[in-house]
């Protein structure tokens, strides 16, 4: 018996194990690496993702680390709205200008601003905390979301000097 495979599906093969792995490490260093309340590693891990794999895997990465961060070490939701609106939209900014600087916006916007003041309702509201002010988590998220998507920009810059970067992205566009 004689299994074929289309072509496509090996790009999507690739694409979820690169993911699995980037999940992987992301987790693993978000829990090694963490500074009083933040993660900058998620923030890291979320830029690599995006311009690596685009919005959509960026989003299913940044979801199933906070995820495995909530179950594994028993942090609050944070651990997943703090990442994904980030991931989303530095996903969406690469996409569109092909342009790092974009994606680590996207990553700072998304995380720093926007997740931090959609958390506020969403910890009142599933844990009844009592949130003084929408803007209350804007100290805690954007100076993770900076510092780590400040390192991602530094790697990928690094990386793309040695052609393996664009050498990966043109395998995955496959």
């Amino acid at each position: 018996m004689e299994i074929t495979v289309k072509s496509g599906s090996h790009k999507t093969l690739r694409q979820i194990s690169i993911a699995g792995v980037l999940t992987a490490l992301s987790f693993a260093t978000s829990s090694i690496v963490v500074l009083p309340n933040m993660a900058p590693f998620q923030h890291f891990f979320n830029v690599i993702t995006a311009v690596l794999l685009g919005p959509w895997y960026a989003i299913g990465v940044a979801f199933l680390t906070g995820g495995l961060r909530m179950v594994l070490e028993g942090r609050p939701i944070l651990a997943i709205t703090g990442a994904v609106f980030g991931a989303a939209l530095a996903g969406l900014l690469y996409r569109l200008t092909d342009n790092y600087l974009a994606a680590v916006l996207g990553e700072i916007v998304g995380t720093g601003i926007i997740s931090a003041i959609v958390s506020a309702p969403i910890m009142t509201w599933l844990y009844h905390v009592k949130v003084p002010h929408f803007y209350f988590y804007i100290p805690f998220f954007l100076p993770a979301s900076v510092f780590g998507a400040i390192l991602a920009y530094l790697f990928l810059k690094a990386v793309a000097g040695t052609k393996i970067l664009s050498q990966l992205i043109g395998e995955l566009k496959l």
